[in-house]
């Protein structure tokens, strides 16, 4: 499959932004997909004409985000079943899992209104009878569910509960209701399932969770969005990339 992959030396774009992309198409391959090791880092190098050093950058980069997983004396694969979300340049998840090429399926959605919760009552500084729009999605890929979304919407978002939810959010909520998702603040951290998720996400109740809280706010740092995710650990990677 090698012999289809090329740099072009003359190129503006930086070789190690080449070699990224170059990569990127070729874990997606099946024979990558399915197990095999990627040919070592001398032969790619040297297949691409470039240095070990710029292909290792483009390398570790992948490995950092979870999608290619190095083993000494094993080689480096594909990473099975992992999903990567990087937390700059957020996205609404179908967006992010659109760009990544990975085909999503939504298992559940569920969409009612509820009483907020005193937590969710202060965040969003409205009072506590006051109905909040809230959203439940099991979503994965199409063999297997790896999330399970709660979203509650500030009631000035102006939603009805008959919006087309199947839509990328954050790209409804602007061209329908005109209010631009800007901001994001997250909190990570890891959980054991209960039994409720584990149902909906198919695994045992007590696995381990990566459990993502986040609030989402407009141009005017106003909250709109309050969202909680419970991805499956085996299934799902979180990756945080920072410039200096």
């Amino acid at each position: 499959m090698m012999k289809n992959y090329s740099i072009d030396h003359k190129s503006p774009m930086p070789l190690h932004a080449q070699a990224e992309m170059l990569l990127r198409q070729l874990i997606q391959e099946d024979e990558y997909r399915n197990g095999k090791v990627l040919p070592n880092e001398v032969e790619l190098a040297k297949k691409l004409a470039i240095s070990r050093t710029t292909l290792r950058q483009s390398l570790n980069k992948l490995v950092f985000e979870g999608l290619l997983v190095r083993k000494k004396r094993s080689g480096t694969r594909v990473a099975q079943n992992a999903v990567s979300s990087k937390s700059n340049n957020w996205l609404s998840f179908s967006q992010e899992m659109k760009l990544r090429g990975i085909p999503i399926r939504n298992f559940e959605l569920h969409v009612t209104w509820v009483d907020p919760s005193e937590e969710l009552a202060n965040f969003f500084e409205i009072k506590p009878d006051r109905k909040v729009l809230k959203m439940e999605r099991v979503r994965g890929r199409p063999d297997e569910p790896f999330v399970y979304f709660v979203s509650y919407f500030h009631p000035r978002v102006g939603l009805t509960g008959d919006e087309d939810f199947k839509r990328p959010l954050y790209e409804m909520l602007e061209q329908e209701h005109s209010v631009v998702a800007t901001l994001s603040k997250e909190e990570i951290s890891a959980v054991a399932s209960d039994a409720f998720i584990a149902e909906k996400l198919r695994i045992t109740a007590g696995g381990p969770l990566l459990f993502r809280k986040r609030f989402v706010f407009d141009q005017g740092e106003r909250p709109i969005e309050y969202n909680l995710g419970y991805y499956k650990a085996s299934s799902f990677v979180y990756t945080v990339e920072s410039t200096r």
